[in-house]
C-alpha cells in the first residue's frame, strides 16, 4: 500500500509542476489593462477557472493528501527486531573483572621504567 501511495505522490508532484509551468501568469495581461485590451481590472479579467487551474487544484490536493498519508505510515511502523534482540527479554551483560592479575605498583613519577640513568622521566616543579 505504501508503494502505491508513493507512486501517486510522485505522479501528482510532477503533474502539478508541469501544469503550473503551462499556465499563463496574471502579469501577462498587464499590458491589456492600460488601454490595449478590454480587461475588467488592473490584473486582467477574473473569469471562471479553466481546465488547467482546476486540474492543478485537484492534483495539489492529491499531493497534500498523499503527503499526509506517507507521514502517518512512517510514524506508525512496527519496530524491527534484529537477530540478537528480543522484544520480551533483554539481558544485560555485566563486565567481567579478571582475577589473579597482579596490579601494577603506583609509580612515583620521577623515573621512566627502562631509563634508570636518564632524566627524561623527571617532572619539573
Amino acid at each position: 500500500m505504501e508503494t502505491a501511495i508513493w507512486i501517486l505522490h510522485v505522479l501528482a508532484a510532477t503533474t502539478v509542476i508541469v501544469l503550473v509551468l503551462l499556465q499563463q501568469g496574471k502579469g501577462a495581461d498587464m499590458g491589456a489593462a492600460f488601454g490595449s485590451g478590454s480587461s475588467g481590472s488592473l490584473f486582467g479579467s477574473t473569469g471562471s477557472a479553466n481546465f488547467l487551474s482546476r486540474a492543478t487544484a485537484i492534483l495539489a490536493t492529491a499531493f497534500f493528501v498523499t503527503s499526509l498519508g506517507l507521514t502517518y505510515l512512517s510514524g506508525h511502523r512496527p519496530q524491527a527486531v534484529g537477530v540478537m534482540q528480543s522484544q520480551h527479554q533483554k539481558v544485560q551483560i555485566k563486565p567481567v573483572t579478571p582475577t589473579g592479575v597482579p596490579t601494577p605498583a603506583p609509580s612515583t613519577g620521577s623515573v621512566v621504567p627502562g631509563n634508570a640513568g636518564s632524566k627524561a622521566g623527571e617532572i619539573p616543579k
